[in-house]
């Protein structure tokens, strides 16, 4: 056997500063599809999370300002440096678990004025010199809209950037797509094409199928055949580089498939005959079982925030209904 054979192996395609192109080799479909899902939904990013509205006389509502401003791109570069809320002993943000950014604009002149990303100050300390940056990729280094004022209107906000990820909210997605495809010829018949005349001319190839042998007329169908070569197309918002989404996303997996094996050494040091350990019938029999009428998040002693609705914290911190300032 081929030694290049042995494990997954990775072809990089094209590369670009927002965007890799590669094909992932050697792997069953189950683990692709498991990148792919983390890398939309699990890698960490920062966002802004929390908006204390100190003035606002535009015409654009406090929420509708504080939702576009969580949904600007900001650089999450080593993340890994920032701690989750629910994971840091302060009571609702700090500089070791958040990013403070202000926005003050004032229009004084009879043209309107636009208020871009560029005009978000970042405030110091914070976890290092990169998270929290408004992400500016354009020509005139600009960045994203946030409103519009004429003259004496003014905004000014207090902005907490906080850690999270897209399975949360889709503000912290650290890409814009994940192009995804295995099997362009179609050959182990995972797709059945609806066609009004002829497949092949409604449902053209893509450019992976250069990259596989097509179908030979009369060839049998293999039962036993399964996918190995897998297409990816990941285009990144800019707050993290496209290798390192990829890079994170494995590491992501890493730590999930760790805790699965760590929970399972543990019910087998633990675990008796019937599989539910020795306290289950203790707790069933006790005398607090069931006393507990509301619902009690599993972080309630994991250092996060109090819901306003009493009981357990959140998993992802402070609630939307809390009284500190809006949250996008």
């Amino acid at each position: 056997m081929d030694v290049d054979d042995v494990g997954p192996r990775v072809t990089v395609r094209e590369a670009a500063l927002d965007r890799v192109d590669f094909t992932l080799s050697n792997v069953d479909l189950a683990f692709a599809n498991s990148l792919r899902r983390t890398v939309l939904a699990e890698v960490p990013t920062m966002a802004i999370d929390l908006v204390e509205v100190e003035a606002n006389t535009s015409v654009l509502a406090d929420e509708f300002i504080a939702h576009r401003l969580g949904l600007i791109p900001l650089n999450s570069k080593h993340i890994e440096d920032v701690l989750y809320t629910r994971d840091c002993d302060c009571d609702q943000y700090c500089e070791n678990c958040s990013v403070t950014i202000t926005l003050h604009a004032r229009c004084t002149g009879e043209e309107r004025m636009i208020v871009y990303a560029r005009d978000l100050v970042v405030s110091e300390p914070r976890p290092n010199e990169w998270v929290g940056n408004p992400v500016i990729t354009d020509e005139e280094g600009l960045g994203s809209v946030i409103c519009k004022l004429r003259k004496n209107q003014e905004v000014r906000m207090k902005c907490i950037a906080k850690k999270g990820i897209a399975k949360e909210h889709a503000k912290w997605a650290p890409t814009a797509a994940v192009g995804f495809e295995y099997d362009p010829h179609n050959k182990l018949k995972h797709l059945d094409y609806w066609y009004e005349e002829d497949p092949a001319k409604e449902w053209p190839l893509s450019e992976n199928a250069k990259l596989e042998d097509p179908p030979q007329d009369g060839e049998p169908f293999n039962y036993e055949a399964n996918p190995s070569q897998f297409f990816y197309n990941l285009e990144s918002i800019g707050n993290l580089e496209p290798d390192a989404v990829v890079q994170q996303g494995i590491k992501v997996m890493q730590q999930k498939l760790a805790a699965v094996l760590q929970e399972l050494a543990g019910a087998e040091t633990n675990g008796d005959a019937d599989g539910f350990g020795p306290q289950a019938d203790a707790i069933q029999d006790g005398p607090d079982y069931g006393a507990d009428q509301g619902y009690t998040t599993p972080y309630v002693n994991a250092g996060g925030a109090t819901s306003a609705w009493g009981g357990g914290a959140t998993p992802y911190g402070a609630t939307p209904y809390g009284t500190n300032g809006w949250n996008p």
